[in-house]
């Protein structure tokens, strides 16, 4: 699910390697999670998230979600939002190389990012939970602000609206854009900049910019239970199954 490739300067990337859409179930996320996690203490000086060519991440695997029960539910959004605060409170820099479609759960990886490459071209970024059903927690309408500002992360978050990637980079939801295939070598250079620096200053600047980042994504901000009620709500199911209905219309068998 999870390619780890070793590049120069001690730079490892995670990537996303789940056919065809790189969907987030709960193996995925989980293995990302771990991967993250372990990465600094294996010796890695950066790490660089990246998808597949024309899809970063399709986001949470809606089908699989709904056929599990309570506890694996909780288990799951456990998952998702620690691996939120663990990219958000890594010790070393993170770049997400968005390397085509990332709506909802990709979105919010490439949002815990430090730096975030994008294919250029007529893909798709955004926090489309509104358009679910679902309300868009705290924790990311936190980060997003910090990114944004607070109305433009106001009006993306309430109208759940994706935006292109020209766009995207006007309004500073992403960092930079690249031709598809140059968007992981993109963001590794960004990261060997980085690296370039003198280390103990940049990584104590970085914590120090951070900071506010690190404070909102600590657990007792985790929205768990929030997300859970939000997610058994009728209005939500309701939405859900109506998409994956479609989705199994549109694409049979």
């Amino acid at each position: 699910m999870i390619e780890i490739h070793d590049h120069a300067s001690d730079i490892r990337e995670l990537r996303l390697a789940r056919p065809p859409v790189n969907a987030l179930d709960p193996g995925l996320i989980a293995a990302l999670r771990e991967a993250v996690g372990q990465a600094p203490a294996q010796g890695a000086q950066a790490l660089l998230i990246s998808g597949r060519s024309g899809m970063f991440s399709a986001g949470l695997d809606i089908p699989a979600l709904l056929a599990m029960d309570a506890a694996a539910l909780a288990r799951c959004f456990e998952d998702f939002f620690g691996l939120a605060a663990m990219l958000a409170q890594s010790p070393i820099p993170v770049a997400a190389a968005v390397t085509g479609h990332s709506p909802a759960g990709g979105a919010v990886i490439a949002l815990f990012c430090d730096w975030r490459v994008m294919a250029r071209g007529a893909y798709r970024i955004g926090f489309n939970e509104v358009q679910v059903g679902l309300t868009a927690p705290a924790l990311i309408r936190t980060a997003l602000a910090r990114l944004l500002g607070a109305h433009r992360a106001e009006r993306l978050l309430v109208e759940g609206r994706m935006v292109e990637a020209e766009e995207a980079l006007r309004l500073g939801l992403v960092d930079e854009l690249a031709d598809v295939d140059q968007v992981p070598l993109r963001a590794r250079l960004w990261l060997e900049g980085l690296l370039a620096l003198p280390r103990q200053a940049m990584r104590e600047t970085r914590a120090l910019a951070r900071a506010d980042l690190v404070a909102a994504t600590r657990r007792e901000h985790w929205p768990l239970a929030q997300f859970a009620a939000v997610w058994q709500r009728e209005e939500a199911q309701s939405t859900l199954r109506a998409l994956v209905a479609r989705l199994q219309s549109d694409h049979p068998g």
